[in-house]
């Protein structure tokens, strides 16, 4: 039995920025990851033949300045500056993605573009008061004509339900901002101003709409690079990573504060560890069901949902079919959701001059008719709907594979407040130094910047020995969302915890 510090649960973003920081700061760290071979979970770099592709794009943007050094600090060397080019398809054409108004008018058509319009200033007037479901925020933005275009059968395909069953708060959380007046002002300033301006959009308060920034960082060999340094750098710190390894059971000990923690590695060996703080970001149902005895809010663990998510890669006998970074498919007659091209990512992820790679995005449930098919089955449906699509012909894809990502994104049902907010109330009160990070670890959708930054403020919380900052305040609201280009001061003020007064209550 091995004692440490702290120990992690998982070696994604959240986790091994946790790491990176403890064993800088001198602390005894041990991380678990389930992966044998990869750690960046969902933020992973996959290899192929030489080919290298996301699990999902990986945008490297924050607006939060402590964030951005982070990663200059992990990987110093080895970002690229890239454009962001994306677009829509939709019934045979393409859309611009931050929208282009005159080119959005031509493909709609007059008729339909002036429903539009009409749809939108009829919300205006009369809009739902109170959101709850992403239906009824989204029409508040943009009308509901240009909802039932633009956004429900995507939204539809990512999470297999309808979007009167989605909370608002993912709408809210994920496109805080943008509504359409926000956008087509940013159409038409973008064709006003010179070249050297255009470096943000704007919502009416002139924050900068992180959804539709011109250009990002991205490390040159995929997203991978930046977690296989942070993984290094913590085993050079003086951490241990145990790879292929996954947790059995979390026992605590209220009278000592200390966790065991019992894990079984890859073959079937069981070892057990104690610690005086656990950090997680594996999915909180499964941790839930790990600690013994059974927390008393295991049911409302048991009831959060994931989407899970597979990528088919083609390789394609062709350098340059399109310059989008990614294309959303908002066709119904296709079941694909989005279309990544990782040559316009970086040219380094693939091996030659003469192919790229796409990389198919289907989203399913774990064991349903998508997630079930075969690898031929699959690739041999992205083939025919990536022809269908017209992007590429079939007797073009030399090759291809498929990755399955269980638990891609967590499920804003109406019932899933409820749930975090009931699993929060009792890691508070009766399991202190239980901390959860991270997109999976908090039943959070946020960014890679976002859960890099639960893990920032853990590790300080842990360093000082007390509760410093509210780590879930973090994306919480668009004025830390969309935190200031000043830096990481106004970022942390608003997740700062307020000392209570004397007598107060929590």
């Amino acid at each position: 039995m091995s004692h440490s510090e702290v120990f992690i649960i998982g070696a994604g973003p959240a986790g091994l920025t946790a790491s990176y920081l403890l064993t800088k700061a001198g602390a005894l760290t041990t991380v678990i990851e389930a992966d044998p071979s990869y750690v960046g979970g969902i933020s992973r770099t996959a290899h192929y033949k030489g080919y290298k592709f996301d699990i999902g794009g990986h945008r490297f943007f924050s607006k939060s300045k402590e964030v951005v050094d982070l990663w200059k600090e992990i990987l110093p060397q080895d970002f690229i500056e890239r454009p962001r080019l994306s677009r829509i398809y939709y019934d045979g054409k393409y859309y611009s993605y931050p929208l282009k108004a005159f080119e959005a008018l031509t493909n709609l058509g007059v008729v339909e573009s002036g429903l539009c319009v009409l749809s939108f200033l009829y919300k205006q007037a009369f809009p739902n008061e109170k959101p709850v479901t992403f239906h009824q925020w989204v029409s508040n933005q943009f009308g509901e004509r240009l909802f039932s275009i633009f956004f429900k059968t995507y939204t539809e395909k990512v999470w297999g339900m309808s979007c009167d069953e989605i909370s608002a708060d993912w709408a809210a959380q994920r496109i805080k901002g943008l509504d359409l007046w926000s956008a087509m002002s940013n159409a038409l300033r973008n064709s006003i101003l010179p070249k050297g301006q255009k470096d943000g959009t704007t919502a009416h308060d002139g924050e900068v709409i992180k959804t539709l920034i011109e250009s990002f960082q991205y490390p040159r060999k995929g997203p991978g690079m930046m977690w296989e340094a942070a993984a290094a750098k913590t085993l050079a710190q003086g951490g241990t990573i145990h790879m292929g390894t996954t947790l059995e059971s979390l026992t605590h000990d209220k009278h000592l504060g200390v966790w065991t923690i019992t894990a079984r590695t890859a073959d079937g060996e069981c070892r057990v560890y104690t610690a005086d703080h656990v950090i997680s970001s594996a999915p909180v149902r499964e941790l839930m069901a790990a600690i013994t005895p059974e927390p008393i809010s295991l049911p409302a663990a048991e009831r959060l949902r994931y989407r899970d998510f597979l990528t088919v890669a083609l390789m394609v006998d062709k350098p340059d079919l399109f310059p989008d970074n990614w294309i959303y498919i908002h066709e119904p007659s296709v079941k694909v959701g989005r279309i990544q091209n990782f040559r316009s990512w970086s040219p380094e992820l693939i091996p030659d001059e003469t192919s790229t790679c796409l990389g198919l995005e289907y989203f399913c449930f774990e064991g349903d008719g998508l997630w079930a098919s075969s690898d031929d089955d699959l690739i041999q449906l992205a083939k025919t709907e990536l022809a269908r699509i017209g992007l590429a012909r079939p007797q073009d894809i030399t090759d291809g594979c498929v990755v399955r990502q269980k638990k891609a994104y967590p499920v804003y049902d109406d019932l899933y407040r409820f749930h975090v907010d009931t699993i929060r109330e009792d890691i508070e009160a009766n399991y202190p130094n239980l901390h959860l990070v991270g997109r999976n670890g908090m039943h959070k959708y946020n960014n890679q910047d976002h859960a890099m930054m639960t893990s920032m403020l853990t590790v300080k919380n842990i360093i000082a020995g007390e509760k410093l900052y509210d780590v879930w305040n973090v994306n919480e609201d668009a004025e830390y969302h969309e935190a200031g280009n000043s830096g990481s001061h106004e970022a942390l003020q608003s997740v700062r915890m307020v000392p209570k007064r004397a007598g107060e209550r929590s």
